[in-house]
């Protein structure tokens, strides 16, 4: 039996934000130029606030700390690669 919730707000914001970060993974690992960092760290900060949102939505302190973390460490090194 599923307990997430299918088809409301925090399902199209999960899958959305998941999609968002896959694409930064894959940019990241394709990537052996550097070309693509600040791409990858928009599309990932992009995810791990979308997964944030969720985790706020849904009451959980893990997911909130996760990617609340994350979307730091994340807006500080694109902060750093564009300055």
């Amino acid at each position: 039996m599923k307990v997430t919730p299918k088809h409301d707000l925090s399902w199209f914001i999960k899958w959305t934000a998941s999609f968002f970060i896959m694409t930064g993974i894959i940019l990241r690992s394709a990537d052996t130029q550097g070309l693509y960092k600040e791409l990858d760290l928009v599309l990932s900060l992009i995810g791990t606030l979308g997964w944030a949102t969720v985790g706020y939505l849904w009451h959980d302190r893990a997911l909130l700390l996760l990617n609340g973390a994350a979307s730091i460490t994340l807006a500080s090194g694109l902060a750093k690669a564009l300055i």
